[in-house]
């Protein structure tokens, strides 16, 4: 469908995604009106430095803006912001608003990202019981994060491990609960796990694995403890509960949309309704380097989604599709990686882990298709362009650090 004459474009949700789709058709040359439904009080932020330097007290909020309030009044962008958009009414084209009003929209972009898997056990509603993804949950927990205070952190994903750094350095007593026999499990390998679990070890905190939580104790509605399913109590005056994110895709299905695991959608952010697209962490995508879909949790993904919608509904060509990447900091540690290492039947390591400066490349029948690189920038750098072009590599070679990574992707290249 041809959407070059939509004269009223309608995004909902803040997030990086939101705010992409916001500059990429100003950008583009859109001058129809646009508007922006938020159902948090703050203009569309980075997410990101919530579990880092927001929590530290070290970044302000106006810094985790995309852009500040004049931005948009300059760009005649209308921002609705604490309004949650309760309904889509694809017939005659109408965002239905909680209030009872409702936004006419030629094109419309779903950008509602994701929200916390909730904790499935008695005493998940203490007071003192919190989940990190927003600013109003860091506003919650920043109070607590006192030295000598205990926190005990349920789950062990990138979320959970970058809180227990920041609690560490603020001098705060850090339990870590995973269920898997290892931490970081569901997304990379044993040898960044075992990496990993060491570096937090090292500073001091605890990591339980293979731990089954049964319930959270209170007293006088706070939380005070969490006892695991063998009998071990662990007091808590903080527990943070990072057990994963669920796609915020209802508003969608409700409609009649296309939705698996999120909203479904084709290379150019499409869903099955040709008027609606959906970027970020509520849509599932074609991962082109892969062969299959997914959704991907990323701040490249919602960056990206945000300019092929935004290039669909102005009629100009897609923009280029980029390897998969993310990252994530823990003391001093920065991990970077580039694609999805599901699958993998190979890997290679290079570099030593006990100089905290090393890279595991993984590798499906000879094909490089994902790396994780700790302080490794050159890396992470030259694997993106390896991954994209769907490279074939010696192990031997990715393996020998006496060969720059410049010299094995030229190699790569020349053969």
């Amino acid at each position: 469908m041809d959407l070059t004459g939509a004269s009223r474009i309608v995004v909902i949700g803040g997030g990086q995604a939101g705010a992409q789709v916001l500059q990429s058709l100003r950008q583009g040359g859109y001058t129809g009106a646009l508007t922006l439904i938020g159902d948090e009080p703050a203009l569309p932020y980075q997410r990101p430095p919530l579990s880092k330097a927001y929590m530290k007290g070290e970044m302000t909020e106006e810094r985790l803006y995309f852009r500040p309030a004049p931005w948009y009044q300059d760009q005649n962008i209308e921002v609705i912001l604490s309004t949650r958009a309760t309904g889509i009414d694809r017939t005659n084209r109408k965002v239905e608003l909680a209030h009872g009003g409702h936004l006419d929209y030629d094109a419309l972009i779903i950008a509602t990202g994701s929200r916390p898997r909730p904790l499935p056990v008695k005493g998940a509603t203490l007071q003192g019981v919190h989940d990190l993804r927003d600013l109003s949950d860091v506003e919650r927990i920043r109070p607590n994060m006192i030295g000598g205070r205990k926190m005990v952190i349920i789950g062990a994903g990138y979320i959970g491990l970058e809180a227990a750094a920041v609690a560490r350095q603020m001098d705060m007593d850090v339990t870590v609960l995973e269920m898997a026999p290892r931490v970081l499990a569901r997304v990379t390998s044993p040898v960044m796990s075992a990496f990993f679990e060491t570096e937090h070890r090292a500073q001091g905190v605890t990591i339980l694995t293979d731990a089954r939580l049964d319930h959270l104790d209170g007293t006088d509605g706070k939380v005070s403890a969490a006892i695991l399913a063998d009998g071990t109590r662990l007091d808590a005056d903080i527990v943070l509960v990072g057990i994963g994110i669920l796609p915020n895709e209802e508003l969608a299905r409700e409609a009649g949309i296309a939705c698996n695991n999120g909203i479904q959608v084709d290379r150019d952010a499409r869903t099955s309704d040709p008027r609606v697209f959906a970027a970020g962490d509520c849509a599932s995508r074609p991962l082109v380097h892969y062969g299959r879909s997914g959704r991907l949790e990323s701040v490249h993904n919602a960056i990206e989604q945000g300019k092929l919608a935004a290039a669909a509904i102005l009629g100009k060509p897609r923009p280029a599709e980029d390897c998969p990447w993310f990252w994530s900091d823990q003391y001093d540690l920065k991990l970077q990686i580039a694609g999805l290492s599901q699958d993998y039947d190979e890997i290679v390591v290079r570099g030593d882990p006990k100089e905290r400066k090393f890279a595991a490349f993984y590798l499906r029948n000879g094909t490089l298709i994902a790396v994780d690189a700790v302080n490794s920038a050159p890396e992470f750098l030259a694997s993106k362009k390896l991954i994209m072009s769907g490279a074939k590599i010696a192990p031997a070679m990715l393996g020998d650090t006496s060969i720059s990574m410049k010299d094995i992707a030229a190699a790569t290249t020349a053969a």
